[in-house]
């Protein structure tokens, strides 16, 4: 069977979560089906959360479905020698109406012993946030164990933990082992390792309707943390109609696009490239026709897609593994 190259979409994958809210719709129009809807997985290869095709001659299909079929084509010659068939980033939009839990993530090594899963190296980008907000990244100053499980015990962990104000287009990155939450008021685009380990250290004492709080995974963060002090902020240039760096790591690179006008896009086939709309609108164009997308659509460029044309005034998410 013969590749189709297109630009691919995927339904979204919309969790109900204690913290989330309504923006998914009212700022993305997404199908939620709850007024706490805190994530929207946009394309997923997660284990039991596999994303569906949404669009052109391959819809129906599921993500692993198509990687089956057309590996290379899809990820790119370089991704498919190291990823096999397994798609390696889970990108989602997430609104916190409310704080999430302070949290932190395993490193590949730690996932992979406990797991038999990839660590979560992830990333921010602010779309939107209420006055006052807030991110939770890291700690003031480099801390250790002792310290740290003192504090968590006399419920003062606040107080040795950074919390940084944020606004619109500010970005994160977040190695393994940071700890960190994700302040209420924000809505924000993640890229990340595909990985669903997360280890909850402390959800401000909530209860669900029956009095119950969530599971924390104390004696399991022990090991996963990064006492140290963390730069986490990342600085970028906004340069339009060009790629503009944000987050280069072994895992994944990220650039901005603020597109006013037209690009022509050259890429090599070695990785699949991911867009993510975080503002405005544009048309993308290629060799067998054109679509266009607004603000809250993510788009997968197949490798062997590797010419096509962007136009119209919007902010976009370029992600690919180099």
């Amino acid at each position: 069977m013969k590749f189709e190259a297109y630009p691919i979409q995927f339904n979204p994958i919309l969790k109900d979560k204690i913290w989330g809210g309504d923006k998914l719709k009212t700022v993305f129009h997404k199908p939620i089906k709850t007024e706490t809807t805190g994530e929207s997985w946009e394309i997923s290869g997660v284990k039991g959360d596999i994303s569906e095709v949404s669009n052109g001659i391959y819809a129906g299909k599921n993500l692993n479905e198509l990687l089956d079929l057309f590996p290379e084509a899809v990820l790119g010659k370089a991704v498919h020698e190291k990823f096999g068939t397994d798609f390696p980033l889970l990108f989602k939009f997430i609104d916190a109406k409310e704080d999430l839990s302070i949290q932190v993530h395993p490193n590949d090594e730690l996932a992979q012993k406990r797991h038999h899963s990839f660590g979560k190296t992830e990333m921010w980008y602010i779309m939107q946030a209420d006055p006052g907000s807030r991110l939770i990244v890291g700690f003031k100053e480099d801390s250790n164990a002792s310290e740290y499980i003192q504090n968590l015990e006399n419920k003062t962990l606040l107080s040795i933990l950074d919390e940084v104000p944020v606004g619109e287009g500010d970005a994160f990155f977040l190695e393994t082992g940071t700890i960190h939450a994700i302040g209420a008021g924000i809505v924000l685009a993640e890229i990340q390792q595909t990985s669903d380990i997360t280890y909850r250290i402390y959800d401000w004492d909530r209860v669900d309707a029956e009095g119950k709080g969530r599971e924390l995974h104390t004696e399991l963060a022990l090991e996963a943390m990064n006492y140290n002090k963390t730069a986490t902020q990342r600085k970028y240039s906004t340069a339009k109609n060009q790629s503009n760096s944000i987050v280069d790591c072994k895992y994944f690179t990220t650039n901005i696009i603020p597109l006013d006008g037209k690009l022509e896009v050259v890429r090599s086939t070695d990785s699949f490239t991911v867009y993510m709309c975080v503002d405005g609108n544009f048309e993308l164009r290629w060799d067998n026709g054109a679509q266009s997308y607004g603000k809250g659509d993510t788009i997968l460029i197949p490798a062997y897609l590797d010419h096509y044309t962007l136009e119209g005034n919007a902010s976009l998410l370029e992600i690919y593994i180099s």
